[in-house]
């Protein structure tokens, strides 16, 4: 789906120690290929019959904090890496081709939270787990300085919308969005001073207190949750062996 995020990808310091981990504790399996930076690691998920579905990639990067990035599809890069720009956000990779993959550019919003942009080489979207499956590509959550206008520039840039406010108490609201056809992320205003405004991505996983239970045992370290949701899945935010801030959601029991 155009203007919908596409892909996710891990920069961390370690690829190996970073690969075992997420496969152990979302259940990937992973492939080697090669990007523009040099080796790449594919991530795939199960896709419900006895296949797997690429979902996410890896590259090993020193001197950058270790952190998700997610691509939104979109129909011309270029066009839309100027609209960025315009609308006050930064350029922090020209648009470039990755040879028989497609097209992208590394760009922040107003507010300093990173994205990539990206159109494929293939005209249709690639296909996507079934949601909520373990492995699965779950939720886009923007932790922003100001939520009202980070959502009047990604509106505006992708044609989002609004779907539920959810009240928080003094923490003000979460306000979901996505495409007319339903939700896929939220967004609220986050007045922790560290790291800034940025991109949170939770994954499916088969049950959330074994995945906890896996973080632990792998090295990693749970920020928060388990917290109920609407609809009965439970969201818990953790942080991988390198550093790399992630979320995973799921059933519990």
């Amino acid at each position: 789906m155009a203007n919908d995020f596409v892909w996710f990808e891990l920069v961390t310091t370690d690829t190996k120690a970073a690969g075992d981990f997420y496969k152990a504790v979302i259940g990937w399996s992973s492939e080697m290929s090669s990007g523009p930076a040099g080796p790449y690691t594919i991530f795939k998920a199960p896709d419900g019959t006895s296949g797997e579905i690429p979902v996410g990639g890896m590259l090993e990067m020193q001197g950058a904090p270790p952190g998700w990035l997610g691509y939104v599809g979109v129909d011309d890069v270029d066009a839309f890496a100027k609209k960025v720009e315009a609308a006050g956000g930064a350029i922090h990779k020209p648009p470039q081709d990755i040879p028989d993959v497609g097209r992208f550019a590394v760009v922040a919003d107003p507010q300093g939270a990173m994205f990539v942009l990206f159109k494929g080489s293939l005209d249709q979207a690639p296909p996507r787990p079934a949601p909520m499956s373990p492995g699965s590509l779950g939720w886009s959550e923007l932790h922003a300085a100001d939520w009202e206008k980070a959502f009047d520039f990604y509106s505006t840039l992708f044609g989002w919308v609004k779907h539920d406010t959810v009240p928080m108490g003094e923490m003000g609201v979460y306000q979901t969005f996505g495409s007319s056809e339903g939700a896929f992320g939220g967004m609220f205003s986050n007045h922790q001073p560290a790291p800034g405004p940025y991109w949170l991505y939770y994954f499916g996983v088969d049950g959330v207190d074994s995945a906890i239970e896996r973080v632990k045992a792998n090295g990693g370290e749970i920020l928060m949750g388990p917290a109920e949701v609407p609809g009965g899945a439970f969201v818990v935010n953790a942080k991988d062996p390198q550093g790399g801030v992630f979320a995973f959601l799921g059933m519990r029991g």
